[in-house]
């Protein structure tokens, strides 16, 4: 069936009928193609023990029928010390493409395992945006930093690239990349200081809509939803001031029962944004979406034992296989973005 809109929350299959497994994901165009790549999770049903299945990439010329190109990163299931191995928590993979070398370089972040403050990066390289990636930089930390959810960011007058990374829970962290776009300058900045979970801001999403930055964040609370944040900056390194909640009409307080991975500006509209996000717990109730008093309680110390006792089983061992996806346009209120939800639209309708 070819679709002509898009249903927020809704299984999205792909021209074969298949569900789409592009979690974390992000959107790039490239040669007149839309590519949406991210997270394969069709094997991590509850019980497996398998986190992910490499890293997916489908192919669309309109935005809503997709074919699947594939596993452009294979996951590496005979090698356990591999951050690609399947039981390695492997997330939010980032593509970009270096104007200067045609490279396609693409981080990602691996969680440690029974530690969820140490978590490190791998950095691979392709010819092709479809592959084949060859690791260059394996299991290490940028800055000297446990670095966790991220966004990559090519400016595109001078090709010049910014890795926004949340310091494990902790700050957010702004640096710049080498020229090669494959490890860090040693420059960056550092925003928005936490003490803990669930109040550290995680998943960056950065956008530019003419003079100004734009971040939106949420906080951290793993695969539960909770309140998204945004603010604006005149630059990539800030300073950035504040706005509140992006979705205002969502009386839940879990933006949608989702979570953002990235902002797409589409090429061919004045000021279509789209918000990409995953809705990791379709199942979960809305009232039961929220948890973020669960990591308090974790957080500050209290047997876990006891936390589980009072949480929904997804908070143990989620099934990710059937994750949906939230994608919504973005509209402002002068410099401040806002995600309103609807149950159906069309890029057509957007200048």
């Amino acid at each position: 069936m070819t679709l002509t809109s898009i249903r927020p929350g809704q299984p999205w299959l792909d021209t074969a009928g298949n569900r789409i497994q592009a979690h974390g994901g992000s959107v790039l165009h490239d040669d007149g193609v839309f590519y949406w790549y991210g997270e394969n999770k069709e094997h991590s049903h509850r019980g497996s023990g398998i986190w992910h299945w490499g890293v997916r990439c489908y192919s669309s010329t309109d935005l809503y029928n997709w074919h699947d190109e594939g596993v452009i990163i294979p996951p590496t299931p005979e090698d356990p010390s591999s951050p690609l191995h399947p039981g390695a928590g492997m997330d939010r993979p980032h593509i970009i493409k270096n104007p200067h070398t045609g490279k396609y370089v693409c981080w990602i972040k691996v969680m440690g395992e029974g530690d969820a403050s140490t978590q490190l990066s791998t950095v691979l390289v392709a010819d092709s945006l479809l592959g084949p990636y060859k690791v260059v930089h394996e299991a290490f930390r940028p800055l000297g930093m446990n670095a966790g959810d991220f966004d990559l960011v090519v400016e595109p007058t001078d090709g010049k690239a910014y890795y926004y990374f949340e310091r494990v829970h902790s700050e957010l962290i702004c640096a710049d990349l080498t020229a090669d776009y494959t490890d860090v300058t040693g420059y960056y900045s550092t925003h928005f200081p936490q003490p803990q979970p669930p109040f550290v801001r995680e998943a960056p999403a950065h956008f530019r809509r003419g003079s100004q930055h734009y971040l939106i964040t949420s906080g951290t609370s793993g695969y539960f939803p909770n309140p998204s944040e945004a603010a604006v900056a005149p630059s990539y390194h800030g300073p950035w001031q504040v706005l509140g909640d992006t979705h205002p009409d969502d009386d839940s307080r879990t933006s949608y029962r989702s979570q953002l991975s990235s902002v797409f500006k589409h090429p061919h509209k004045k000021d279509l944004y789209i918000a990409i996000a995953d809705r990791w717990l379709p199942t979960l109730p809305a009232e039961r979406s929220n948890q973020t008093e669960l990591f308090r309680r974790m957080f500050a110390g209290e047997d876990r034992a006891t936390i589980e006792a009072d949480a929904p089983d997804e908070f143990i061992d989620p099934d990710t296989s059937i994750a949906d996806y939230v994608w919504l346009p973005i509209t402002f209120d002068g410099d401040r973005p806002l995600i309103h939800w609807h149950d159906e639209w069309r890029i057509e309708d957007f200048d």
